[in-house]
């Protein structure tokens, strides 16, 4: 409604300095001047906000401004002002001051009174406060106190119960199993801050003032095996232990699950496993270090911040981490992370680590005790796994120097483990107020730390455990305040501590919801437990930087706040990838080499289209008419299209989109087919016809050798056809598209954190493997087959296709370049620029050999010879029809030799039989008759006249039959 009212005012807010009229406080129509705040302080402009403010020079009337301080800082003076009338603003003769205030705790007390003198609520500079404790107590510390400049001059007293001497208190025991050596030695600082806050809580007269805490201990070593013989002797040996205070986790499950059969609260300070959250199994525990799923949502939270969605794990096989694990997993899930790979270990990290190294795992969460963490950072170190490249994040409760202790189980000398962990994160419980408050103990946390640096040994950096020292602190201030109500403070009323037994569950009971119930201020922070019996706290968060521990932020997991410093720090100027960033890059062909394959090509067609015309134009020659120009003809088309095919075959990413790709595999597939079943059909059908016609049978040869010209045709009409259909349902059934064929990564030349993931497209099918088994299984038979019928036709000699030689000759080229590159080409396929320069040049090289094959030496003998003459100027030259030509002659002069050579072999049959009958009766004749008597002439004897026919076949007819 404000905005509303002021939006008539807006020409007036936004005029610039001077104009219409001076700027006068009392200009009453432009309303009032804006002041200044006061010193750090600030003015809240209702209903306007940052920008507006910063346009405008005056306000209207009758508007308000409010003063507000930062800080710990109150107003003094007016704290709102309204515009008046006459442009002034009011109360002006008051200033208005930011002055800082002194604590409010010191204004109560427990058990006393306070008297604030010199001012009223709150305390400013100059108050004064007065201390006065009730009856039956008596005050600790400075009865008075000043403030000044914000702090008061002296600690705050308390009021202390008014306590039975020493001699006269009944001891209440409490049994605890410190850690001093094993996988984590918390015991070595926890012990003497447990015996610290004895010492504090039993000094104090208001609480437990009838009783002394005394402690038994023992150290287990953080084994479970040791612990329990220690727990016995507890149990078994006097005194009554009226509560048990483990360490490590291992132990306290082992504790906490024996302690309900003794009616015993099971109190630790430095268990962290999920596991000892379940009430049903553990229920009378308590722990003041909160569960080690706390972890959990911080890790989480900062996955987030660094957005990293993949993970990987690397755990020590104990139940503590394995369920710390097992809820990390869950909240990653939930937040859409993926743990990608998790890998655990016994007792040697070696494997994997080297998994991890070998899964390239970048942000790695390792979950392990500290001195396992020198192992598993050794063997980082060999497998740099470390650097820029990769993030740990690591449980925040080592020592500082974990990493510089000596370990002989290790071979890595300290300057490689500083180099191995540098830059990790760890996620810690915040153990230690951040804020300079006083505590239960009127201690501060810093005062804390120096009493207790002070009763330790050693240096606290090599004392296990000194960073939850002060979980260990608080936890007797727990129980302590625990007992105290249960005891009715002091003994007036209540039960009495010292009937406990371990058969008194009454007494555990009222233990019990008093430790449920607790809720005080302690060194470590606020002390409260849930439901679960888990201490409550915040998260602190620290990254190693230049070998020591830096805070970069807490995280508050109740509200989801992160409060980060902006102190982190990274190797390589900036938060590392989740994964090593992949960039796909394809392998596209040579430009040269496809350049210049396609200008061979451009020739190849350039030469084809040349031979052609040729063909075409000299149809009419009897020398062209005898090579069948037409066959000759289609085998220049499909040189011509098989060398087209080369451009689309070079065409890839670099020239097309990814939509065009389709059209451009089926553009190569027809092509490459059509182009080889019309220019190896047509040879193939010519090779085939004269192998019909010359080299079968002779009484099949008078109706195979009259084959018409149409049937040639047909012949390469059918095997273009089965290309086509073929081709045809391919294209339906299993259309050619784009496929990806990735390649092992490669290291980009840079010192980058890059992977270069090269790809090659290709075209493809689903059944591509099946389609190019029939194409290639159809093809190859039929260049077998051609081989072969050129072979066999190698010694023929016609007229009819007088080129047959030269056609033999291309089949060989065409059959052998077929028949290495169709495997080759698929061994190569992987090479684009191999399996392209293979696969184009042996299309090009085929279809120069084969035009050139067929065509020069036609063009040649037409030069040289001068045959261009037709067959119809022929036979007006010569006078003759076309059937008396030479092939003709030639033709029927070896069919009248064959005729004439069966007659005389008949006839000669003939004759010889005729001669064996006369020799026959000769014999016979010259057995009946007796020799004629010599002629007196003196010649052979006369027998009878022959008869005509049985005349032998003189000279003169023997000729006639050869002539």
């Amino acid at each position: 409604m404000l905005l509303l009212l002021l939006l008539p005012l807006a020409p007036l807010f936004l005029r610039p300095p001077g104009a219409g009229g001076a700027q006068t406080p009392n200009a009453t129509s432009e309303g009032c001047q804006i002041i200044h705040p006061p010193w750090e302080g600030g003015i809240r402009y209702r209903g306007l906000t940052r920008d507006q403010v910063k346009a405008i020079n005056f306000l209207p009337v009758d508007y308000e401004i409010e003063y507000v301080c930062r800080g710990e800082r109150e107003v003094v003076g007016p704290k709102v002002r309204k515009c008046l009338a006459n442009g002034s603003w009011t109360d002006m003769d008051t200033p208005s001051r930011c002055v800082r205030i002194c604590s409010k705790s010191y204004l109560t007390l427990e058990n006393g009174k306070v008297f604030l003198t010199g001012g009223d609520l709150p305390a400013l500079d100059g108050a004064r406060v007065d201390f006065r404790c009730d009856s039956d107590f008596h005050l600790v510390g400075s009865s008075r106190s000043i403030c000044s400049q914000g702090q008061w001059s002296t600690p705050k007293p308390h009021c202390q119960v008014n306590r039975t001497p020493h001699s006269e208190r009944r001891a209440v025991y409490i049994g605890a199993l410190f850690p001093m050596s094993g996988g984590w030695p918390g015991g070595q600082a926890c012990q003497p801050a447990v015996e610290m806050a004895l010492e504090d809580v039993n000094s104090r007269r208001d609480i437990l003032p009838d009783y002394e805490l005394k402690l038994i201990h023992h150290d287990s070593k953080c084994d479970p095996g040791q612990a329990t013989k220690y727990l016995y002797e507890l149990l078994y040996n006097d005194p009554i232990k009226i509560i048990l205070m483990p360490g490590c986790s291992s132990v306290s499950t082992l504790v906490a699950e024996a302690a309900r059969m003794w009616n015993l609260i099971v109190l630790s300070y430095g268990s962290s496993s999920p596991a000892l959250s379940n009430r049903q199994r553990f229920p009378t525990f308590f722990r003041t270090h909160p569960s080690a799923t706390l972890h959990n949502p911080t890790r989480v939270k900062l996955f987030e911040k660094w957005g990293w969605k993949k993970i990987a794990t690397i755990q020590q096989t104990t139940e503590v981490f394995t369920s710390t694990l097992d809820d990390l997993e869950e909240r990653v899930k939930e937040a859409g992370i993926e743990i990608t790979f998790r890998q655990s270990f016994f007792s040697d990290p070696a494997v994997p680590v080297k998994n991890l190294k070998r899964q390239d795992a970048r942000i790695i969460v390792g979950l392990f005790y500290e001195t396992e963490a020198r192992k598993v950072f050794c063997e980082v170190y060999k497998e740099r796994l470390f650097g820029k490249k990769y993030v740990w994040f690591l449980i925040g409760w080592y020592a500082d120097n974990w990493f510089k202790i000596y370990d002989p189980s290790i071979n890595c000398t300290v300057d490689e483990m500083t180099e191995a962990v540098e830059g990790h994160i760890t996620t810690e419980i915040v153990m230690l107020n951040p804020a300079n408050t006083r505590s239960i103990s009127n201690m501060t946390s810093q005062e804390f730390v120096e009493k207790l640096t002070k009763r330790l040994k050693r240096h606290p950096e090599e004392t296990g455990g000194f960073q939850e020292a002060p979980l260990a602190y608080d936890a007797i201030w727990a129980l302590a305040l625990a007992l105290n109500k249960t005891s009715g403070g002091g003994g007036r009323s209540g039960v009495r501590l010292e009937d406990f037994n371990y058969n008194n569950q009454t007494i555990t009971d009222q233990i019990y919801r008093a430790m449920n119930s607790s809720s005080f201020e302690g060194v470590s922070g606020h002390v409260v437990f849930d439901a679960s019996g888990s201490r409550m706290a915040w998260t602190l968060i620290e990254q190693l930087q230049g070998g020591s521990y830096k805070k970069i932020g807490y995280y508050d997991s109740t509200k989801d706040d992160l409060s980060w410093s902006k102190t982190d720090k990274w190797i390589g100027g900036s938060p590392p990838a989740d994964q090593t960033l992949v960039i796909k890059t394809f392998r596209f062909l040579s430009q040269k080499l496809f350049i210049s394959v396609s200008v061979l090509s451009s020739l190849g067609i350039v030469l084809a289209v040349v031979c052609l015309s040729f063909n075409i134009y000299n149809s009419h020659v009897r020398y062209i008419q005898n090579s069948q120009p037409n066959l000759n003809n289609l085998t220049a088309v499909g040189c011509s299209l098989a060398l087209a095919a080369v451009f689309p075959l070079g065409l890839d990413g670099y020239h097309i989109g990814r939509s065009q790709f389709p059209f451009v595999c089926q553009a190569r597939l027809w092509l490459l087919g059509l182009g080889f079943s019309l220019g190896y059909g047509s040879m193939f059908t010519k090779i085939w016809w004269v192998h019909t016609v010359f080299t079968k049978k002779e009484e099949k040869k008078e109706w195979r050798k009259t084959l018409e010209p149409w049937k040639l045709y047909a012949t390469v009409g059918l095997l273009v056809g089965m290309d086509v259909l073929t081709l045809a349902i391919w294209q339906i059934v299993d259309p050619l598209h784009r496929t990806i064929e990735t390649f092992a990564k490669e290291e980009p030349k840079e010192d980058i954190d890059v992977s270069i993931l090269p790809q090659l497209e290709h075209c493809s099918s689903k059944k591509m493997n099946t389609w190019l088994g029939i194409f290639y299984g159809y093809k190859g038979l039929l260049l077998l087959l051609g081989i072969f019928l050129a072979y066999e036709t190698k010694s023929v000699s016609t007229e009819k296709i007088n080129d047959h030689r030269a056609v033999g000759m291309a089949i060989y080229n065409v059959a052998v370049l077929c028949l290495i590159t169709a495997p080759v080409t698929m061994i190569l396929s992987s090479q684009q620029d191999a399996a392209f320069a293979f696969a184009s040049l042996a299309i090009v090289f085929s279809s120069y050999i084969t035009l050139v094959v067929l065509f020069v030496p036609k063009m040649r003998r037409l030069i040289t010879r001068g045959e261009w003459q037709s067959e119809a100027q022929d036979t007006m030259k010569t006078g003759s029809s076309t059937n008396n030509n030479e092939e003709e002659k030639s033709r029927l002069l070896e069919k009248e030799n064959r005729e004439l050579e069966k007659i005389i072999a008949e006839k000669e049959e003939r004759v010889s039989e005729l001669r064996h009958q006369l020799q026959s009766r000769q014999q016979l004749r010259s057995r009946r008759h007796p020799p004629t008597p010599p002629d007196p002439s003196g010649g052979l004897p006369r027998g009878p006249p022959e008869p005509p026919d049985r005349l032998s076949c003189d000279g003169s007819r023997v000729h006639l039959l050869y002539k």
